[in-house]
């Protein structure tokens, strides 16, 4: 572990790729060799989010006025969880046989380094949940109580509120997907602070719009086939969705070596 501290606002420099769009495919590609090189220690993240995923549905059919807490705390762990399969990248492009060391020790610094990064995730979360509780209590004048009734009511209503409160919770995932997709994988490589990587992964998103917007499309697909799936699609797929994500971040972001340190993969 490096002895710089990883809220220090003197490590800055950086620089963003522009990638084609073919790029895409091999991202996926070398995702899928670390995935399979890998091996259990990749598809045990794949299980976490699949149990996890159960538990937020479960909650969400029982009560739904329960799920954006359960949704909150998803976002917390969710950017850690996601680091065990960077480091299991990052070991894999040294040569060497990732473990589940590396696993635990991506956690262990995750959990100093990114909990600043989860609570403006949550922060952002919470935004549009009061958002769209505010909405509905205004505009939806139907008793709903669980996610079928939800469901149903969106399925039926015919007026124009549910896509205006889609478009907005487009907009938030947006959002949220450029301060994201690159800040949490050079959170976990390099010493530089919160607002640092997300100023690098707005950037990453703004000078390659258009392979960052199908890499989204490919994420939300990859998502809704899991769920269909009742969740069983996580084991496999989260676990690709990770490694290809630090592979898209490796290709797009090059950080000068001099002014933010590498993160020792161990202590």
């Amino acid at each position: 572990m490096s002895s710089t501290d990883c809220n220090d606002p003197r490590h800055d420099a950086f620089s963003v790729r522009q990638a084609p769009l073919e790029r895409l495919g091999h991202w996926v590609h070398q995702g899928w060799n670390d995935m399979i090189r890998a091996g259990w220690p990749s598809y045990l993240h794949g299980v976490i989010v699949f149990v996890l995923s159960l538990f937020t549905m479960s909650v969400a059919l029982t009560d739904v006025h329960l799920l954006p807490g359960v949704a909150t705390a998803f976002v917390l762990v969710g950017p850690i969880l996601a680091t065990g399969l960077y480091a299991l990248s990052r070991r894999l492009e040294t040569e060497e046989k990732p473990t589940l060391r590396d696993v635990l020790n991506a956690w262990r610094t995750a959990s100093r380094c990114l909990w600043r990064f989860s609570v403006v995730l949550i922060a952002v979360g919470a935004a549009w949940v009061f958002v769209s509780a505010l909405l509905f209590d205004l505009f939806v004048k139907e008793e709903i109580n669980d996610l079928p009734g939800f469901l149903q009511y969106v399925l039926t209503q015919d007026t124009d509120q549910f896509i205006l409160w889609s478009l907005a919770g487009g907009l938030v995932a947006g959002l949220t997907f450029a301060m994201t997709v690159v800040a949490v994988p050079l959170l976990l490589d390099r010493d530089v602070t919160t607002r640092i990587a997300v100023r690098a992964s707005i950037r990453a998103v703004g000078e390659n719009p258009g392979v960052m917007t199908f890499w989204a499309l490919f994420i939300g697909l990859l998502t809704a086939f899991s769920m269909v799936t009742a969740m069983v699609g996580f084991i496999v797929l989260y676990p690709l969705m990770g490694h290809a994500s630090w592979r898209l971040y490796r290709d797009i972001i090059e950080v000068d070596g001099a002014a933010a340190p590498e993160r020792s993969a161990r202590p």
